[in-house]
């Protein structure tokens, strides 16, 4: 398969066991795209010694790669944002490091990209070699997802996808702090293409995908792509509205009766331990955008590039917006 140069971002992250394994998948994958593979491998932070692996294989690969080592652990999708500022090529693409999804996809992605069907590819999972447990969480997780924030999102969520340079520059200008960039990869728009696959069992180590971590990318979903919570705020404070409006009448009218000889303590408890913990509730939805949107205005960067090494075969030459998004 002849063609551009495609850069393959892979963020790394507690995935050392799988290195060994991941560099053979790259270099059959290489052989697959005729020598037009360029691999951007982004450690983030990484506690184990998957930065260490890199740097002694990453020489002797026969692939070219870049190997960037953030200063902390920015998150998944910074590391992504940092590789694609990086990315030397036509086209872009993104993957794992556990090898759960096939690193086949890349090829049908590449194929479409460059023959022009389509702006962005996205691999659309039909079904997943992981415990029931998983399974199910991810269903619930992704059906609210697709439900309620990007209807747009292929059923079982995204985690690999493949884009032109354009769709890439585009993304890197919206510097956005606690946002989601899959989120930010539908809303661009452009013409979308999906690949099915179906998702591998994990081979070592475990996912750093952790619980906090999925519900810290759902509420960062909701806040920047839906206004969900103010909807619900309002339905709340509505329906509030109308049940005390019809308790006021209940009690009036068993006042004028004289079926009320003495106020009712627990009823005006209860009424305002509700509406205490509807406040409550209201001003945490106002915080969270309020503290998003101060955090935008910060202009901090999403991440930061302690070391960044290249190997393999000389680079072409940098275009003038890869230099302009990488000084920004």
């Amino acid at each position: 398969m002849g063609g551009s140069l495609i850069s393959l971002v892979i963020p790394v992250y507690r995935n050392a066991e799988n290195i060994e394994a991941l560099l053979q998948a790259l270099a059959r994958l290489h052989r697959e795209l005729e020598d037009e593979l360029e691999v951007v491998f982004v450690v983030d932070g990484s506690p184990d010694d998957s930065y260490l692996r890199l740097a002694t294989s990453l020489p002797k690969a026969p692939f070219r790669s870049q190997l960037l080592l953030l200063s902390r652990n920015f998150g998944a999708f910074s590391a992504i944002r940092a590789g694609l500022a990086a990315g030397q090529g036509e086209f872009f693409a993104v993957m794992a490091a556990d090898l759960q999804e096939p690193p086949e996809l890349i090829l049908q992605f590449a194929k479409l990209l460059r023959d022009g069907k389509c702006d962005v590819a996205v691999g659309r999972r039909t079904g997943r070699a992981d415990p029931l447990g998983s399974r199910m969480a991810s269903a619930l997780f992704w059906g609210f997802f697709r439900r309620c924030i990007q209807r747009e999102i292929p059923t079982g969520g995204v985690d690999v996808f493949g884009c032109t340079c354009a769709v890439r520059d585009h993304l890197l200008r919206l510097c956005e702090n606690n946002s989601s960039l899959v989120g930010l990869l539908f809303w661009v728009g452009f013409r979308r293409a999906e690949v099915e696959y179906m998702r591998q069992e994990r081979r070592a180590g475990r996912s750093g995908w952790t619980f906090r971590k999925k519900l810290r990318y759902l509420m960062d979903s909701i806040f920047s792509f839906s206004d969900l919570p103010i909807r619900g705020l309002l339905s709340l404070g509505l329906l509030g509205l109308a049940l005390s409006a019809l308790l006021a009448v209940v009690v009036a009218v068993a006042k004028i009766e004289g079926s009320i000889p003495v106020p009712g303590y627990a009823a005006t408890v209860l009424v305002v331990i509700f509406f205490g913990a509807l406040n409550c509730f209201g001003l945490g939805v106002i915080g969270g955008y309020v503290w998003r949107t101060f955090e935008n205005t910060k202009g901090r960067p999403n991440y930061i590039v302690a070391i960044q090494k290249r190997f393999g075969a000389a680079e072409p030459a940098k275009r003038a917006s890869d230099q302009k998004v990488l000084e920004s």
